[in-house]
Order: structure tokens, then C-alpha cells, then sequence
């Protein structure tokens, strides 16, 4: 399992909560976020790292994002 650093598209709404809306992954495809389901304080178990993880419904698949610090990735098998 891998770290993959993301450009992410994001909104903030009123009370200042990031919601994350598309991003691009390191092939240069671009996937829509179609549901936040949840945002925690945790730690990325996998890969290292810790900041928010969102828990996101991607093209019916539920996978998580993690933003740390200003960056956003994705954990990876490949």
C-alpha cells in the first residue's frame, strides 16, 4: 500500500468545513466525489501520515481521502 499525492478540487461551505469535490489522480484521470460520508481526525494505518480523513462514496465505492497538512492523497494497492 502506497501514498498517492492528489490535485484536489475542494469547496468550503459556511461554517469553514473542506468538502472535497473532484480530484485528479496520478494518471491524469479525474474522479467526482459523490458523497462525503464522514470526516474524522485519524491517522492514515495503512500508509502513515494523519490529518482528516474523509470517508467518500466514489462511483459507488465507498474509499478514503486524507488531507494532511495542505496536501491531499489517496491510499493505493498498486
Amino acid at each position: 500500500m502506497r501514498k498517492v499525492y492528489v490535485d484536489m478540487t475542494a469547496e468550503f461551505d459556511e461554517t469553514g468545513t473542506i468538502m472535497p469535490k473532484y480530484f485528479r489522480y496520478e494518471n491524469g484521470i479525474v474522479y467526482k466525489i459523490d458523497r462525503v460520508l464522514s470526516i474524522q481526525k485519524r491517522a492514515a494505518l495503512k500508509t502513515g501520515g494523519a490529518g482528516l480523513r474523509y470517508t467518500c462514496r466514489i462511483k459507488n465505492r465507498d474509499k478514503y481521502i486524507f488531507l494532511e497538512e495542505n496536501r491531499w492523497f489517496v491510499e493505493t494497492d498498486k
